[in-house]
């Protein structure tokens, strides 16, 4: 967590990189299931300019985590290593359709095993989603038989079907699932990877505390 977040943090007093930690996530994941991207081709799959791309870039090789020939840019093995330790704790994600647990036209769900216990009211999910730039995120916790939305008493009518959408992500008792709402996919994702970045943290520290 830290190298994603010295990776993200400001290059200057004043300036910052403009890219989120759930673009260096989202570059990791990309890189991985390609042999070598080039650099055109990255932006436009995190949906940032050529030249945030580029300074995402540098920073991801200052760190050691990828390579840059002329073949493309590939992921080191410290760079495997650390998407491999991510995707320990932030497992799948697939897109929700829109239905009474969502809030935007646009969904993607995110998976963070054993994180139940971090979460409160799912306002802090909520948060971090709308500072990605999504319209928010709704946090379901699994009990090992089905999902409890913080809060609430009763789920809202209709969510079974979403439910047994997201029982596809294998959630074990204790698994978070966030889901994040936007009005275009991408910002969907980020949202929904920026909350489940943000609960990892909240239980690292917790685990250091």
């Amino acid at each position: 967590m830290a190298a994603i977040r010295r990776i993200a943090e400001r290059i200057a007093p004043g300036r910052s990189p403009s890219f989120m930690e759930a673009h260096v996530l989202k570059a990791l994941e990309a890189l991985s299931s390609e042999p070598r991207v080039g650099r055109k081709r990255l932006g436009m799959f995190l949906g940032l300019s050529e030249g945030v791309t580029r300074t995402l870039l540098r920073h991801l090789r200052a760190e050691g985590f990828i390579e840059v020939t002329r073949r493309g840019i590939g992921l080191t093995e410290k760079g495997a290593r650390l998407l491999g330790t991510l995707r320990s704790h932030i497992l799948g994600g697939m897109e929700v359709p829109s239905g009474p647990l969502t809030i935007g036209p646009k969904n993607f769900a995110v998976l963070v095993k054993g994180a139940g216990g971090q979460v409160r009211s799912g306002v802090e999910q909520r948060d971090a989603a709308l500072k990605a730039g999504a319209m928010g995120a709704t946090t379901l916790v699994f009990d090992g038989e089905r999902f409890t939305i913080p809060g609430m008493e009763e789920a809202p009518p209709g969510v079974e079907e979403v439910y047994e959408l997201l029982l596809r992500l294998k959630p074990r008792r204790g698994d978070v699932i966030i889901v994040g709402s936007a009005s275009d996919i991408l910002s969907a994702e980020l949202g929904a990877k920026t909350a489940a970045l943000e609960l990892l943290r909240s239980m690292s520290r917790e685990v250091e505390g």
